[in-house]
């Protein structure tokens, strides 16, 4: 059985493993991995299914007769997309879940990308782990100077001129690439936009539709005048740029030619590269294909794209080319809203499906776990990988100068939106949220956060969304998102059903943090909890004023009635008349909220759902030799809610409850293992418990 490939760009990722073979048995789901396409002699047979690294590309085979057998090799598909700011980030995802919907063929997604984007889309490809994808980021930072000459009064800035580098900026070896705009929906599979290429005669390099606007041909309003082009001219939010053809005619420097000459007379462009990309078409028509115009239907302002179509099924693909995206006006308006919703609201984790049949590294994983153990959804769930976006929303913060600034630090699901507000209110210094979520619940919280006038002013938030998979809440997978993102030398770790007191950012950042020298010692500083039943309050504007709602009955130390040695070290008495912080020492179930270095330990991820969350976290600060000192002047309130879900399923299932004893266990072990000795006393601890 031959498994020499007639033609290779590249190895291997690795070899596959012998199998036996005959000349009747043929695989219909077999195949291997390889970094890239590539065809087999058609003398390959298979009888069994092969096995090998992670896949990028897949080649399968399918069931043939013996005199026919062959192999069928999808073939990659480029596509590059130029991405910047938290806003593209978020609307580029709604384009990409459109293209996996309908695909069939592995891509390869080039971004061009400021730091933001970088970070955002990387992070998100990274969890995502969508099978036979490649991405690749290239930085728009090397690429400003090639564009920045050029006056643009369009919306876009200067990344609406970028796709103009797009020869110098792809690798060489690149031949062909589809170029898209982030605002794009697609309704069909991107192979048949590939297959256009074909169609190409010798000469032409670029594929474009038709503009549906009348924009270029100058009688939109009285002295409109816009940048010469062919007829009505060209839309360049769907582009297919033959790549090695424009390298040959010299694309960089005729484009360039191009718009110096016409910048004289017209000053600046009215609509970014498009302008450019016309004014070169007009000089040079035979170089352009046109695409069917079902290839970018555009509801710009102007638009007049009903015309390029009579039934729905004739849609390829939508172009929402206008500052008022979803809000512009358009006959069949709600058909393409609808169809837009239905990717941006669609669940991200079924794209994850495997095209070919491939196994998948999560499959071999689940194959190990005992499916007979008590605890087999525990284990199962630390399998699981969560997709992420991070700062889904705008998000600016400008280091403090003296290097004590403190990021309050929380997670929270949809039932708990409410609190962002007050919390907002509470603490004016910088936050780190992140928010577990499915796909329609992100869209849910984007449109309360834009129409709060409380959190659309403030910048200095960032919202990560992990969204959901799987029956646990992953709580300290969620926190440790929240955790690892934030971007001052201190944390506040808290829980969102919490209030801290006015002023309690200035009295951390400005004074504990320095009065205790946290920049060289090794302290976790506990901030008192308490709690209120009322889910009206009047909030406590002192420590003295907390005192006496405590003695009326207002307040009460966190938790006293249910788990009192949750927060008993914390030593509710002393505290009532310290003025100067103090140290406690570590109990068994201490769980407090403190404030700690931000390259503190993470939370142990084993613990889902309610249980043991924090209590491991303040074990490892204990572990690590961390000094737990309780703020005199400090204090935060826990406003009430309905018990979650996971702590209903705590108390009503034994096996839940027992399934976090032997966690409890491992925990310990491991804590052992890692500190030695010194962590028998965890041990020794909760055995006397």
């Amino acid at each position: 059985c031959s498994t020499t490939p007639l033609l290779q760009h590249h190895t291997f990722i690795a070899t596959p493993p012998s199998f036996t073979a005959a000349p009747h048995l043929y695989c219909s789901t077999t195949q291997f991995y390889c970094s890239t396409i590539f065809t087999v002699a058609p003398q390959f047979y298979c009888s069994t299914t092969l096995t090998a690294a992670p896949p990028l590309n897949c080649i399968t085979c399918e069931r043939v007769d013996a005199d026919s057998a062959r192999l069928l090799s999808p073939q990659l598909i480029h596509v590059a997309c130029v991405c910047a700011g938290h806003n593209a980030s978020r609307d580029v995802v709604t384009l990409v879940k459109s293209v996996l919907f309908h695909r069939r063929n592995p891509l390869h997604f080039h971004f061009i990308t400021d730091t933001v984007a970088n970070r955002i889309l990387s992070s998100l490809f990274q969890s995502w782990m969508v099978p036979s994808v490649q991405v690749s980021f290239y930085d728009a930072d090397e690429l400003k100077s090639e564009v920045s000459w050029i006056p643009n009064k369009h919306y876009s800035g200067i990344y609406g001129l970028m796709k103009l580098t797009l020869t110098k900026a792809l690798p060489s070896d690149l031949s062909k690439v589809i170029v898209l705009d982030t605002d794009i929906t697609f309704a069909t599979d991107i192979a048949e936009l590939w297959g256009i290429f074909r169609k190409f005669t010798d000469k032409q390099v670029i594929g474009l539709v038709e503009n549906q606007s009348d924009w270029y041909l100058g009688n939109l309003w009285k002295n409109h005048k816009p940048w010469p082009a062919l007829g009505r001219g060209f839309n360049t939010g769907v582009i297919l740029l033959y790549l090695e053809r424009l390298r040959r005619i010299g694309w960089e420097q005729m484009w360039r030619l191009t718009a110096e000459r016409e910048l004289m007379s017209m000053l600046s462009t009215s609509l970014a590269d498009q302008d450019i990309f016309n004014a070169f078409i007009k000089q040079n028509p035979v170089l352009v294909h046109q695409l069917p115009c079902f290839w970018n239907v555009q509801l710009s302002d102007h638009t007049r794209s009903e015309q390029c179509y009579t039934e729905v099924s004739d849609l390829k693909v939508i172009h929402w080319n206008s500052p008022k995206k979803l809000r512009v006006k358009n006959k069949h308006v709600e058909f393409f809203r609808n169809l837009y919703l239905t990717f941006l609201e669609y669940d991200g984790n079924l794209l994850r499906r495997e095209l070919f049949g491939c196994p998948s590294q999560l499959q071999a994983a689940l194959e190990e776990l005992d499916e007979d153990d008590q605890c087999y959804d525990f284990r199962r769930e630390r399998l699981t990988v969560h997709r992420v976006h991070l700062y889904f929303l705008q998000y600016e913060y400008t280091p403090t100068e003296d290097d004590t600034d403190v990021t309050l630090v929380a997670q929270l699901s949809m039932d708990r939106l409410q609190m962002l507000e007050a919390i907002c209110k509470h603490w004016e210094g910088p936050i780190s949220l992140a928010l577990y979520m499915s796909d329609a619940e992100a869209q849910q919280f984007l449109r309360y956060a834009q129409a709060s006038e409380v959190l659309k002013n403030r910048k200095n938030v960032g919202y990560h969304i992990v969204y959901k998979e799987g029956q646990f809440y992953p709580v300290n997978l969620v926190r440790n998102v929240a955790l690892k993102n934030a971007n001052t030398p201190y944390v506040f770790l808290t829980d969102v059903d919490f209030l801290p007191m006015y002023g309690l950012y200035d009295y951390l950042s400005r004074k504990s943090v320095v009065q205790l020298d946290m920049a060289h010692t090794k302290k976790a500083l506990v901030v008192p909890a308490f709690e209120t039943l009322r889910y009206r309050l009047s909030f406590p504007k002192s420590k003295a004023e907390l005192l006496s709602m405590l003695d009326m009955g207002t307040l009460y130390t966190f938790r006293y009635h249910v788990w009192p040695k949750g927060h008993a070290p914390t030593n509710y008495a002393k505290w009532r008349t310290a003025t100067t912080p103090y140290k406690v020492e570590w109990e068994p179930d201490f769980e407090p909220y403190v404030v700690v270095r931000r390259d503190c330990p993470e939370y142990d991820q084993r613990f889902v759902g309610f249980g043991w969350n924090k209590v491991s976290h303040v074990m490892e600060l204990d572990a690590q030799e961390y000094d737990l000192m309780v703020l005199p002047n400090a204090f935060m309130i826990h406003m009430p809610h309905a018990p979650s879900f996971d702590i209903s399923k705590f108390r009503s299932s034994s096996s839940y409850r027992n399934c976090l004893n032997t966690l409890k266990d491992e925990f310990h072990q491991d804590l052992s293992r890692k500190y030695g000795s010194a962590a028998l006393k965890y041990l020794t601890a909760q055995r006397n418990i």
